[in-house]
């Protein structure tokens, strides 16, 4: 049975998860979508796109779905799952107010469902402020220590002072929300190699890196390549052999899954935003 993956987007009130959100189901990404939202009133999406509405849903002509959460997280993720039509990706859209890592303890707690991810959208501007303020510093700060990917908004550059309040925090991957396609990152669209020529990489914003091999690699020695891998990487996935077996790999920021499978090599896809890490230094960390 094939698992529907999970990304949550979190952040605080004014962030910026809804445009993140819009941008989302409006990208030529080629996946079926099912987006459930707090609040329809502040979606806007594009009238070419709109397909069907009614009271709790939005159709849309690409496939996607955009769905009210209500007051019951569970009870929503069953209705999408009693559906014939399974889409290919959920993305929740926490409240500015709730714990991404409860929802993420929902999602990992369903058979039929897979942990694709915390997205913390963060406000660059006015974080110094949000952080200074003693009644919504442990908020924010709990929403940013708890991603796999911080997204920064509101602002062209990372400034040092910045950089330094979210290093505090340890934030994961701080990147700017540009306007690079989201799918890219955010999703499992990157194809595995074929062949030998390599695969399609993502968009340039992006560093992407391929990997095949016919050599086993010692299984301890996998254990702990994963568990010092560098900060910026995102995503990686795909196959490893080992000296005791195959195994299939998934990463996705602090996560990693490693399951038993059957493989006669090694390939692996990974990438992370081009401004936090290189190919080279996901080569260098591969082969260290």
């Amino acid at each position: 049975m094939k698992r529907i993956p999970v990304t949550i987007i979190s952040g605080y009130l004014g962030a910026g998860k809804t445009t993140l959100i819009n941008r989302l189901l409006s990208e030529d990404h080629g996946l079926r979508l099912t987006v459930l939202v707090n609040d329809f009133g502040r979606i806007n999406i594009d009238e070419s796109l709109l397909q069907d509405a009614n009271a709790q849903t939005i159709a849309l002509s690409n496939g996607c779905v955009c769905c009210t959460l209500g007051e019951d997280l569970t009870a929503a993720l069953h209705r999408i799952l009693a559906e014939e039509n399974h889409p290919d990706h959920i993305v929740i859209e926490a409240s500015g107010l709730s714990d991404p890592v409860a929802i993420a303890n929902t999602v990992v707690n369903e058979a039929q469902l897979s942990y694709g991810g915390i997205i913390t959208v963060t406000d660059g501007e006015n974080l110094s402020d949000l952080l200074g303020d003693d009644l919504l510093r442990d908020q924010v700060s709990q929403q940013i220590r708890a991603a796999d990917l911080v997204l920064i908004s509101k602002c062209d550059t990372l400034s040092n002072a910045v950089m330094e309040q979210l290093n505090a925090l340890g934030a994961r991957t701080p990147t700017l929300l540009e306007s690079a396609p989201l799918a890219d990152l955010l999703f499992d669209v990157l194809p595995l190699p074929v062949g030998r020529t390599g695969a399609k990489s993502a968009h340039h914003s992006y560093a992407t890196w391929h990997h095949r091999s016919n050599e086993p690699m010692d299984r301890c020695r996998l254990g702990d390549k994963l568990a010092n891998r560098p900060d910026g990487l995102y995503r990686m996935k795909g196959f490893v052999l080992t000296n005791g077996g195959g195994y299939e790999l998934h990463v996705v920021g602090r996560q990693v899954s490693a399951k038993r499978c059957e493989a006669e090599e090694t390939v692996l896809v990974a990438l992370g935003p081009a401004a936090r890490i290189s190919r080279e230094d996901i080569e260098d960390w591969w082969h260290s």
